[in-house]
């Protein structure tokens, strides 16, 4: 059974909670499985008897009519962008759980899992309109992305303007993982993902949600709170649920179509679900990308 993410997020150490993380999908998934596309074909050979069937290519076989296995691989490293969305709505909290905690220990534990394949590892924060590389390449990159993610705090708001980045380019083949709520008052982050996307880049985003923002189903009356501009109202839950409902699901199936790009893939979460589990969903998918 999974740890709860309220149990990983208080050890208050984020190494040990990303290797207990990592141990929990040894149990489910072959431990070869990596977080990405890392593996490159170098030739094939005719097949011969004592071959295993299994590795003959029979996509090859219908253009060709030739038995031909992959022979090699190479194990190439990936170079892998972590990105972390810290806007003052990351500081939303719902039982106990805040988001920028919970993002913390998935991105943790999904760069351990990278440093184990031998992976390029960046890590880049996203903060009002600016972007900041807080962790460069180097031997040690898993050690100060730890470092850095027990310390930094979220606040104010990511703008909406048209804006590219330089130091979020790449001409090599990478991995980009953001790690947001994707909330947007026009389109700033689906403008951003826009941006981003590029020849030779995969791009994976989890988009952490909580379990009141998406089905609102409080009842009395309550205090609310813009995390970004402090604006607060009070009032009747019960009197906007409806369409509070109505126009949450609007604009989540608005942001999927936003977002279907090539080599684009949003996975939803929500607070309360385990990040082991959330992790083995996402290693599992990998297969159809």
């Amino acid at each position: 059974m999974s740890h709860s993410p309220a149990e990983l997020i208080k050890l208050n150490n984020l190494q040990l909670a990303a290797r207990i993380i990592s141990e929990e999908l040894q149990g489910g998934i072959h431990t070869g499985r990596r977080i990405g596309a890392g593996t490159e074909f170098e030739q094939y050979k005719h097949y011969e008897p004592g071959d295993d069937p299994k590795r003959i290519d029979w996509k090859l076989f219908a253009r060709s009519s030739k038995y031909l296995i992959k022979e090699s691989t190479v194990e190439s490293n990936l170079s892998i962008k972590f990105i972390l969305d810290l806007s003052g709505s990351m500081n939303y909290e719902e039982d106990g759980i805040k988001r920028l905690e919970y993002a913390k220990v998935l991105l943790a534990s999904l760069a351990f899992l990278a440093m184990q394949q031998h992976d390029k590892i960046s890590f880049f924060t996203l903060k009002n309109g600016e972007v900041q590389q807080e962790v460069h390449t180097t031997p040690k990159s898993f050690q100060r992305m730890l470092f850095t993610l027990e310390n930094v705090r979220a606040e104010g708001q990511w703008p909406d303007r048209a804006q590219t980045f330089p130091q979020l380019q790449s001409r090599e083949r990478e991995l980009v993982i953001l790690v947001s709520d994707l909330l947007q008052t026009n389109e700033e982050w689906t403008n951003l993902v826009a941006s981003l996307s590029q020849p030779r880049r995969e791009i994976v985003l989890f988009q952490l949600l909580g379990q009141q923002e998406i089905n609102f189903d409080l009842k009395g009356f309550y205090r609310f709170e813009d995390l970004e501009s402090g604006s607060t109202l009070e009032m009747d839950a019960g009197s906007i649920r409806e369409q509070y409902q109505k126009e949450m699901a609007d604009y989540l199936n608005q942001l999927e179509k936003a977002l279907f790009l090539p080599q684009v893939h949003l996975l939803r979460t929500t607070l309360d679900q385990p990040i082991a589990d959330v992790l083995r969903q996402y290693l599992l998918k990998r297969k159809l990308y």
